[in-house]
């Protein structure tokens, strides 16, 4: 078997060399930041923290199930008297 040493075409850059291969574009920064997009978001200072519920304000499954004073007081049964 005989080998060929090809003589691809290279080009300089931040990294170092790179060779240039016929047919084959470079990757994008639009193709690397929509492969990201695929990826879920993680935190940089602990990668392996689960996302903690959203229990506050419109969320908060909990304050929703509480009832006003106002509500409790128009539910009871009127008692007749007029507390001035």
């Amino acid at each position: 078997m005989t080998c060929k040493a090809q003589n691809f075409q290279s080009e300089d850059t931040e990294v170092g060399e790179q060779s240039l291969i016929n047919g084959v574009c470079p990757v994008t920064l639009g193709e690397r930041l929509t492969a990201r997009t695929f990826h879920p978001m993680t935190p940089k200072r602990n990668p392996s923290a689960e996302q903690k519920p959203c229990d506050l304000g419109l969320f908060d499954a909990v304050g929703r199930a509480q009832i006003d004073i106002f509500d409790l007081l128009n539910s009871l049964p009127p008692t007749g008297n007029t507390g001035d």
